[in-house]
């Protein structure tokens, strides 16, 4: 009998994983992955953030250890508090102060999900690892999800390709509404459970406040980019996105608009006014940080500059084996720099870069 450890988030798609696996024959062992530590989730002066109440990743343990029991199998718990501070939330605070867009769960499946997870899997006497991630591996290859409103292989594209060989997807083949009745007709602890929004660590918390734990705020001048007039105080660059058109701090003025750049080096927010969103347009980029998960090296394929962005075709400019220049002459809306660009042919998803320039017309957007 083979043995396959499973990643137990306390979500309803790893818990309905871990049974289909064990429907199927495997002796499934599950282990849950403590990432952060609840002693950091204070607000900037120091108060606890849940109100008294259990802190969610708590619950999450909680939620899989009875999904484990109503399941008959065993669930190990293991820290990775320092490697994830290493690997993942530095690495969100330096984009951060770089001006840049991040994506932290990129980085978390790469180091810790899909690295150090792997390795306690095999201490543990796995022969297979598997999640509940909406993804398919066939022959080698990484597939879309069958769920195309769920598939997440976007967040998998900075995975090392080596780390796939032995690696189950129990529910790509099935739909979110599939999954959610497998979980009801057996009453699993976690059937009803929300799926976890928000960034990992962070969670449906105030975003600002809880970054502001890390980095000092650093107010500066909202610039109108076409009269370059002061307009307005931002908190801190990396309280914005590009294209964000809420909150953004034009205190009076009612005027549709949106964040369209960022000088890091003058501490400038820089915003576009009116429903013409050029200054959010592009037609290349430039991505480094290349992880290619097959060995096809298409030059034209589709990309996702975003998680919920569509497909858009692309031509590919291999500069080095570390930069790829990619071209979409059709161009594209809000391209950021620190965001995955993930690359796929069809349903099969290649890789991805992390992207490093914007351009237009053959000019880097200076405002980026």
């Amino acid at each position: 009998m083979k043995t396959v450890v499973v990643g137990m988030s306390g979500g309803v798609d790893s818990s309905v994983a871990a049974y289909l696996l064990k429907k199927e024959g495997y002796n499934v062992i599950g282990l849950f992955m403590r990432n952060w530590d609840a002693a950091l989730n204070n607000d900037i002066e120091g108060n606890p953030t849940f109100g008294g109440e259990i802190c969610p990743q708590e619950q999450d343990y909680n939620d899989a250890l009875k999904v484990c029991e109503q399941l008959n199998i065993p669930l190990h718990r293991i820290d990775f508090i320092k490697e994830y501070w290493d690997n993942v939330f530095t690495y969100f605070l330096n984009e951060l102060k770089l001006g840049r867009t991040p994506n932290p769960d990129l980085m978390c499946n790469k180091y810790i999900k899909f690295d150090l997870f792997i390795k306690e899997a095999i201490r543990l006497g796995a022969d297979y690892i598997a999640t509940g991630h909406y993804a398919r591996m066939e022959n080698g290859k990484l597939l879309r999800g069958i769920d195309s409103n769920k598939d997440q292989t976007y967040f998998l594209a900075q995975v090392a390709k080596e780390h796939f060989k032995n690696v189950l997807f129990p529910v790509g083949n099935l739909t979110k509404p599939e999954v959610r009745q497998i979980a009801l007709e057996l009453n699993l602890e976690t059937a009803k459970k929300k799926d976890s929004t928000g960034i990992c660590f962070i969670g449906e918390r105030n975003y600002q406040k809880f970054i502001q734990n890390y980095l000092k705020p650093n107010p500066g001048n909202i610039v109108d980019v076409e009269t370059n007039k002061v307009i307005g105080r931002h908190t801190g660059l990396m309280n914005y996105t590009i294209g964000q058109r809420r909150n953004v701090g034009i205190s009076g003025n009612l005027e549709r608009h949106y964040v369209c750049g960022k000088d890091v080096l003058n501490n400038i927010l820089y915003v576009a006014f009116g429903d013409d969103t050029k200054y959010l347009e592009s037609d290349e980029c430039i991505i480094d940080n290349i992880n290619f998960i097959s060995d096809k090296r298409p030059v034209k394929c589709s990309v996702k500059f975003r998680y919920r962005s569509e497909d858009i075709e692309v031509n590919l400019e291999y500069i080095s084996d570390t930069e790829i220049a990619v071209k979409y002459p059709n161009r594209a809306k809000s391209v950021t720099p620190g965001q995955a660009c993930v690359l796929y042919l069809a349903d099969e998803c290649l890789g991805s870069g992390i992207i490093k320039t914007v351009k237009k017309n053959g000019k880097k957007l200076w405002y980026l």
